[in-house]
């Protein structure tokens, strides 16, 4: 029987869904704990539910589960919801970990039940925060997932206590920068454990993004000709400036008025809505819904620059799905980023603050065509080299092996309750 590891996850994020089919293609039996209401994923050997840290409310909790025509739902209550979000995120972080506690216990009977060789949770907050609890005996790995040590970690006296509990109880460390492997040592994760670098959806299927079929711009409302600029990263307060992405763009169009800004994410959101209303770029701004990864996989190529104002991140899946589809990246000056994007070299770094800097950066990338073309032979190697499935598979594999292999019998802290 294959090796069957538990993952902990919020079960609707393609990062998780790309974990889930990258590592059943190495061969390793799957079963997933949703912190967030969704469909369980194909081929899962077990699957619940345990809707920690409020998530049942989410403004975008019951998008995770179809209505029967597969689109997601529409309550008003969702709407509501989505309306009050700014106010519920610092209630998550004052009171999420302790719901955590809550479900420690029906936690730990279901891997009792279920009986996991390993288990692994894909961010710290709230979903490694309850692997913490782990029955003694079965390994724990903990994950960061873009801002978990530079942004929530910090946010409340909880989150800081759960975060360094979360650390300490680890057996392993999995991350998509050499930056969180740094902060997790300093946030008490024991020099001796071992750490993996890869990507946070396990790897790119390269050969999937190079048949994604062409744009068709009329399925989006978008022109049929013109500059495509795209900024795919939806609205994550604290982190991605889009207020800085907004208040760039009419200085770019005062140059390139034949330039578009496509927002994946950002359909039927006030804000956005706002902003484009604020800056009079109703003409050139296109918000668009969620996208599938085709769809967005043909916008990338479509486009000329990927945009990602970001102050907070850790190695954005888009980012390098941008890079592998010929699409010039311009990004936050940040730690994590300088780990794929080299300023001038491969694609631009501005300060995520700046609307100047930022649009400065958009008009150098839209007037300088061998910097893009050099850009794009780079990227896409440096993307193979260690972001494809190709690379990173057999690093996976390497690192569970390496933690199966060990003895876990004896742990580094407590997990009582």
């Amino acid at each position: 029987m294959s090796t069957h590891i538990l993952l902990i996850a919020d079960g609707r994020s393609p990062t998780a869904q790309s974990w889930i089919t990258n590592i059943q293609a190495l061969g390793y039996s799957v079963s997933l704990v949703s912190t967030f209401p969704c469909n369980p994923p194909e081929g899962i050997r077990h699957f619940s539910i345990l809707p920690i840290a409020f998530s049942q409310l989410s403004s975008s909790a019951q998008a995770g589960l179809a209505a029967p025509d597969g689109q997601p739902k529409s309550t008003p209550a969702r709407r509501l919801i989505r309306h009050f979000a700014p106010v519920l995120q610092p209630l998550r972080y004052l009171l999420g970990p302790l719901t955590v506690a809550r479900f420690a216990r029906p936690y730990q009977a279901l891997v009792s039940r279920i009986k996991p060789d390993l288990v692994h949770a894909l961010r710290i907050p709230f979903e490694g925060m309850l692997g913490s609890y782990t029955p003694k005996g079965i390994p724990f790995i903990a994950a960061t997932w873009g801002n978990d040590l530079t942004l929530h970690a910090s946010a409340s006296p909880l989150m800081r206590t759960f975060t360094q509990r979360c650390l300490v109880c680890a057996d392993g460390f999995a991350a998509d920068t050499q930056r969180d492997v740094r902060l997790a040592r300093n946030w008490g994760l024991p020099a001796d454990v071992p750490t993996l670098v890869v990507p946070g959806s396990g790897g790119l299927d390269l050969n999937a993004i190079f048949a994604a079929p062409s744009l068709d711009p009329d399925a989006f409302g978008l022109p049929a000709s013109g500059v495509f600029v795209v900024n795919p990263r939806g609205m994550r307060p604290k982190s991605v400036h889009q207020d800085v992405f907004f208040a760039a763009i009419p200085a770019v169009l005062a140059r390139y008025p034949e330039v578009h800004f496509i927002c994946p994410n950002l359909a039927g959101i006030r804000q956005a809505e706002t902003w484009v209303s604020q800056y009079g770029i109703q003409s050139n701004t296109h918000l668009l819904p969620k996208l599938s990864q085709p769809q967005l996989w043909s916008l990338l190529k479509t486009a000329r620059v990927f945009v990602s104002p970001s102050s907070h991140d850790g190695t954005p899946n888009s980012l390098l799905e941008a890079m592998s589809c010929g699409c010039f990246p311009i990004a936050g000056d940040i730690e994590s980023l300088r780990e794929w994007i080299e300023n001038g070299i491969n694609g631009l770094l501005v300060d995520p603050r700046s609307p100047t800097q930022l649009a400065e950066a958009l008009c150098q990338a839209l007037e300088d065509q061998t910097l893009r073309q050099k850009a794009t032979e780079h990227n896409l190697a440096l993307v193979r080299q260690r972001a494809s499935q190709e690379a990173t598979h057999p690093q996976i594999s390497n690192f569970y092996e390496k933690l199966l292999g060990d003895d876990p019998t004896s742990r580094r802290a407590p997990r009582a309750l």
